[in-house]
């Protein structure tokens, strides 16, 4: 396979929060001897979050076995992992702000056409339901753990959660039409068709529709992660990845 050197665009206080947790790591389980170094480990890594780069690429760009490089950015996926806010903190940052944007995306994933509770009917694909939240200006706040693509966006936030944690804070959130019945602190557009909605109606959906596209922004900022946009993994991994992104996302952004 031939190798030649590339460009990863992402700032270096990325490589060096990863490379930080990495090193405590290693010194937490008493690791002595590894075949690349924490920041070797994490460039890896990164190049596989945020290029989607497969392991039999990255092995021979870094000069590691297959399984070696399995196993160095699965790693390096669940240290990141465990860095993502729980909803608890999530909602504990979202009480803070002005309101928040709830919307679930579909990152797409290789299955055939038997696996049927992995296909949504909305978007046409097979894929996993994950919820995102996100604040006023479009910085990501939290996202749950994936769902198969089945799961309708309601159901999925009430298993998360989220609906009652923000109903109970009293956090205004705006969502669309597929939260609708979620409670008094999830706002909602008028349904119906456009032609049947009163003037004062109309003006309102727009209104909200100018609201949450700030949220379809920030799903965006996950999509510009090239693996999430073809996922060919265990579907148990996909939790750990989608909250790694968000662990760097929000390390970065701060």
């Amino acid at each position: 396979m031939l190798v030649y050197p590339s460009g990863l665009d992402l700032s270096t206080s990325a490589l060096r929060l990863l490379g930080r947790e990495l090193a405590a790591r290693r010194r937490r389980i008493g690791t002595r001897w590894r075949r690349l170094t924490c920041g070797r480990q994490a460039l890896m890594s990164l190049a596989h979050l945020r290029c989607g780069h497969t392991f039999t690429q990255l092995a021979a760009g870094f000069g590691v076995g297959l399984a070696t490089a399995h196993r160095y950015v699965t790693e390096a996926v669940e240290v990141l992992a465990e860095l993502a806010p729980t909803l608890e903190e999530a909602v504990a940052v979202a009480a803070t702000k002005a309101f928040v944007i709830l919307d679930g995306t579909l990152p797409p994933i290789d299955r055939v056409a038997a696996d049927r509770p992995f296909y949504s009917g909305k978007h046409k694909r097979h894929g996993m339901n994950v919820q995102v939240l996100t604040d006023a200006f479009g910085k990501v706040i939290w996202v749950s753990p994936a769902l198969p693509g089945a799961v309708h966006d309601i159901k999925a936030a009430r298993t998360h959660g989220i609906l009652d944690a923000l109903n109970t804070a009293s956090i205004p959130c705006w969502a669309d039409k597929a939260y609708q019945g979620a409670g008094p602190a999830v706002r909602v557009p008028y349904r119906g068709r456009w032609d049947k909605l009163s003037a004062g109606q109309k003006a309102v959906n727009r209104a909200h529709a100018k609201i949450r596209a700030v949220g379809e922004q920030a799903m965006a900022t996950l999509n510009a992660w090239r693996l999430l946009r073809k996922l060919r993994c265990s579907t148990t991994r996909i939790t750990n990845i989608v909250k790694a992104v968000l662990a760097l996302q929000l390390a970065t952004s701060a």
